[in-house]
């Protein structure tokens, strides 16, 4: 489940880059599987759901991957049919990858409930439509909540209405809503914000080009990490601009958890990779033989390497001080030649 883990939980969005084809979409969730990403994400909808059927100027795109093209139209190529739903699940139990949806009405949520939805996302367009997340959180199950376009005012009132509501768990997604969005504008440092307001369960949903914003926001903490797939950018599709590739994608789940790992408990300790080599750091050893009773000094003892007599931060106080115990030459001093004490 997600947060069980160090690592962050890695979510493959398909959209609809499955274009129309059941068997693409089910090669999607085996790509996701074999990848290692913990969770793969539909979207639950259909043209009726989302807009009206209209070319009025109010429903025509302009600009950015989608120019020109009214809504209906590009819900109705984008949509997954609902009666896909059932075998995609089901096709995601037999590969031992989670499978969830995106709810973009009410309906969509009763759907998915009776699927075994086992959580959901809210997407940054629907932040704001408070009936939907209140509805989602009356399941009583998590909710992801991307941020893309919100005020902090609109993702307050978003969290509120689902803590108010029941959802059992909330993370929420930094996100930027552009398709792509240019690396210069991701702000992954957003993060930090969201986790000085709201706590550790931030996420980042990715729309740039790349691993550089995924492995940055693993760096500052992020508990999810959502990205779009595709089988191949070259066949086009609705969301194929700013998806990532099967061997992409297999990089960036290596790379964030490496990130993870690399990351660590912050302790100030030894790592056990270098237990072994404190022998090569420099420490006090007689450089002539020097007799009991004789002073120790700059001509007779020298800080060298390896590392098995005194600390280099005992060298000024030995100087000028009596052996106690002769020592030959290259053997290392200890507190047993000296006067000194450890501390």
């Amino acid at each position: 489940m997600i947060g069980n883990t160090s690592d962050p939980y890695i979510i493959a969005e398909i959209s609809g880059n499955h274009n129309g084809d059941i068997a693409v979409a089910k090669e999607l969730i085996s790509i996701a599987a074999r990848a290692g990403a913990d969770c793969v994400k539909l979207q639950t909808y259909t043209p009726e759901t989302m807009t009206l059927k209209s070319d009025r100027s109010d429903f025509k795109i302009s600009g950015g991957p989608w120019d020109g093209r009214t809504l209906w139209d590009l819900y109705e190529e984008a949509h997954t049919p609902l009666e896909w739903h059932s075998a995609l699940f089901a096709h995601a139990r037999s590969m031992g990858i989670t499978c969830i949806s995106t709810p973009f009405d009410e309906t969509a949520v009763t759907f998915l409930e009776d699927l075994g939805c086992p959580f959901y996302k809210i997407a940054s367009f629907e932040l704001t439509d408070l009936p939907l997340i209140k509805t989602v959180a009356q399941t009583g199950k998590p909710v992801i909540m991307s941020t893309g376009l919100a005020s902090l005012e609109e993702v307050q009132a978003a969290v509120g209405t689902a803590e108010t509501h029941g959802a059992s768990m909330i993370y929420i997604l930094h996100c930027v809503s552009g398709y792509p969005t240019p690396i210069d504008e991701i702000n992954v440092s957003a993060i930090k914000s969201f986790q000085n307001i709201f706590g550790d369960r931030i996420g980042l949903s990715d729309h740039t080009l790349g691993h550089v914003a995924a492995i940055a926001a693993t760096a500052l903490g992020a508990k999810v990490i959502e990205k779009h797939i595709t089988l191949d950018r070259s066949l086009g599709g609705p969301d194929a601009d700013f998806s990532i590739e099967p061997e992409e994608l297999r990089t960036l789940v290596d790379m964030c958890r490496q990130t993870a790992g690399a990351m660590g408990n912050g302790r100030l300790e030894r790592a056990r990779s270098e237990l072994q080599n404190s022998k090569f750091r420099r420490s006090i050893y007689a450089a002539k033989p020097i007799r009991a009773g004789e002073l120790f000094s700059a001509d007779n003892i020298r800080r060298i390497r390896p590392g098995f007599g005194l600390p280099p931060r005992f060298y000024e106080p030995l100087i000028g001080s009596i052996c106690k115990k002769g020592l030959d030459a290259g053997e290392a001093i200890t507190f047993e030649h000296t006067s000194l004490n450890e501390h």
